[in-house]
């Protein structure tokens, strides 16, 4: 049995877990990726998650033919702002881009309509306004119901709420941020902010991309048929640390002292979180959607929560210089590095010009 809840102020209902599908149509075929969305439907999963840039849209084509016999099961989400060609508009959140990207979006997944779409990141020299507006245009038309923000600080949550209420547009209803145990910033700002604004929280990677499993051991070379053994991109520029390859055991091993798997584990303690609605589970083989579903059986208890709370304090990386350089922090802009302007100061003077 799974237990829907609402996502945000809106009256959309969707699962504990959300279906990621990044590795869909690339490292997992079309075959393997259809049978897996089957078994999650059967089990009561509902919110499957996509983007115009998983495996160069090849993932939303293999979800849209995955999904079509039951398309009003479910609740599909996809992205924008990706890279898609050469140009310079082929990419961001102009309107022009915005409305190309949903269109191609559609053909792609064989719909006439998409349940969720998110900014996937962050453009910091681009105004917030004109995608807002673009978005509410669309929503209008019926090619979106709802859209949503991926990777945005909180004072990003708060001005595309405004923007929102200023265009008498319905709010964003969904933020999407990495958090997982090792990767807990999001508790400072993100969250928070979502939950004051009214978005629920869709989050990713609540295995570290890997790391919280348990199967890498410190010291030795990952195995072939990992994501680390694969040389994935992803993993070497983040979670691939000495310190995070150590955590990971800490946390196994104390898992597997309770009894628990540690990805059970590991899932079920994001889902711990009153601010949380979903978090993603993005598979590659059916074995390790197989070995997600467990999670939901899992409860946490207080000393469950003492214990992660001593190993990584609230609100921090669990090791010292953790960053994400395809979601960069954006609050040090060197005169040394120029055209490199803040969005907020454009967003602020576009407001009080319309104010005026």
């Amino acid at each position: 049995m799974v237990d829907y809840s609402y996502l945000g102020r809106s009256g959309l209902k969707v699962s504990p877990l959300t279906l990621g599908t990044m590795m869909f149509g690339g490292e997992t075929d079309e075959a393997t990726s259809h049978r897996i969305i089957d078994k999650a439907r059967e089990q009561g999963i509902n919110a499957i998650d996509t983007a115009d840039g998983y495996a160069k849209g090849a993932s939303e084509e293999v979800v849209g033919r995955g999904i079509k016999a039951n398309r009003d099961h479910w609740v599909l989400s996809t992205k924008f702002a990706n890279p898609r060609g050469p140009g310079p508009n082929q990419r961001g959140q102009s309107r022009k881009w915005i409305i190309e990207s949903v269109e191609a979006s559609l053909k792609r997944l064989g719909t006439d309509y998409i349940d969720l779409l998110y900014f996937h990141r962050s453009v910091f020299d681009a105004p917030l306004g004109e995608a807002v507006r673009a978005l509410g245009d669309l929503i209008q038309q019926g090619k979106l119901r709802y859209f949503g923000v991926s990777n945005f600080r909180g004072w990003r949550i708060a001005e595309v709420s405004q923007l929102a209420d200023q265009f008498n547009i319905d709010r964003p209803i969904a933020s999407q941020p990495l958090y997982n145990i090792f990767n807990r910033q999001a508790e400072a700002e993100q969250l928070p902010a979502a939950n004051y604004y009214g978005l629920g929280v869709v989050s990713y990677s609540p295995l570290a991309r890997g790391v919280l499993t348990g199967k890498y051991a410190p010291g030795q070379a990952a195995a072939a048929d990992t994501r680390a053994g694969r040389a994935d991109k992803r993993i070497l520029e983040t979670e691939w640390r000495p310190e995070s390859i150590a955590l990971g055991q800490k946390v196994a091993d104390y898992a597997r002292g309770r009894g628990v798997d540690p990805v059970h584990f590991a899932i079920a303690w994001v889902l711990n979180n009153r601010l949380l609605t979903s978090t993603i589970t993005g598979p590659r083989t059916e074995a390790h959607w197989d070995s997600y579903i467990g999670a939901l059986d899992v409860k946490l208890t207080a000393e469950d929560e003492a214990f992660i709370n001593d190993l990584v304090p609230t609100g921090h990386p669990s090791t010292h210089g953790f960053n994400d350089p395809s979601h960069p922090v954006e609050g040090r802009v060197p005169y040394s590095v120029p055209g490199v302007v803040p969005a907020l100061p454009i967003e602020r003077a576009v407001r009080e010009a319309v104010v005026a």
